[in-house]
């Protein structure tokens, strides 16, 4: 199996919602990773980073990720909105990116929780040059929560 579409990790959204995440969505310490084609999503098991497999490597990149920046949930019209800054890594050599996972910053790979994972589509890469991904204008994530 592969990466076949962007989600929320369902274990992680459920801890949000009951208050025992320990960890805000909006915190300046989360973070952004990229992963291969290889790596299959399990959006209603996987829910730390100790389950991400085939995270890329390259020049620049650095494993666990990059920090998320100006992170923002906003509520409009029904709409629950999360968004942040574009991610970059620069003078990077990356190779087959498929995905984005973003994930919180506790204490390590057994206790960071995964938020949600955007499928690019297309694999991407980058040669010695800045590898960016750019959030939709729309936001990273929205949840239409009136029926």
């Amino acid at each position: 199996m592969s990466i076949t579409s962007s989600g929320l990790y369902g274990l992680s959204l459920e801890k949000a919602l009951i208050d025992t995440l320990g960890e805000s969505w909006e915190a300046e310490d989360n973070r952004v990773l990229m992963v291969t084609d290889t790596y299959t999503p399990d959006f209603n098991a996987h829910d730390f980073y100790a389950d991400i497999t085939n995270e890329v490597t390259g020049t620049g990149y650095t494993a666990g990720g990059e920090l998320l920046t100006t992170t923002e949930i906003t509520l409009s019209g029904g709409v629950l909105t999360f968004d942040a800054a574009d991610v970059a890594w620069t003078t990077s050599t990356i190779a087959n990116a498929m995905a984005g996972v973003l994930k919180t910053t506790v204490s390590g790979s057994a206790t960071d929780q995964l938020i949600l994972l955007s499928d690019f589509v297309t694999a991407a890469s980058s040669s010695g040059g800045t590898f960016t991904i750019q959030w939709s204008a729309s936001g990273i994530a929205t949840v239409d929560y009136v029926p």
